[in-house]
């Protein structure tokens, strides 16, 4: 496998985390601070990498809370969020995180390492940008034969 098509070299590294005592209403301007959609939640008083809790995303708030015409500051993240959420290895090959994104419906997986800690976040964006790079390459292949051929058979 090469070390290079893994899970890992393609996340985002930097992971914004939530307790789930959190209310919402701070979770979401968290979200819009960090400019993110979701948030991985972890226990009250982490000590370096845990495995995750959950997670909560922006639609999650909307569904559960607005929709709802709930209050957001009286509920905490971890009334709303997703318990168990699907990760994904950051030794794992891409493509079978793609394929657990599909099966899931899911548009981003906490990423954790060999001790299930969380180390990052893929999402679609991060695969969409790895594809984009492999689509570059292969017509970078394709005009580099075509110069090779028009020079070598002139």
């Amino acid at each position: 496998e090469d070390p290079i098509m893994n899970v890992g070299n393609i996340c985002n590294r930097r992971v914004i985390t939530a307790s789930p005592l959190l209310d919402v209403q701070a979770a979401a301007e968290l979200m819009r601070e960090e400019h993110i959609g979701f948030l991985v939640v972890v226990p009250e008083q982490p000590r370096g990498p845990q495995p995750p809790l959950g997670v909560i995303t922006d639609r999650d708030i909307v569904v559960a809370v607005v929709a709802k015409r709930a209050d957001p500051a009286s509920l905490k993240v971890g009334d709303v969020m997703t318990l168990q959420p699907v990760v994904v290895g950051e030794s794992d090959p891409i493509d079978r995180a793609l394929q657990t994104m599909r099966r899931s419906g899911v548009r981003r997986l906490p990423v954790v390492n060999a001790r299930g800690e969380v180390v990052g976040v893929l999402s679609l964006d991060d695969l969409l940008e790895f594809v984009a790079g492999e689509i570059d390459n292969l017509s970078a292949a394709v005009r580099n034969g075509r110069q090779i051929e028009g020079a070598t058979r002139t």
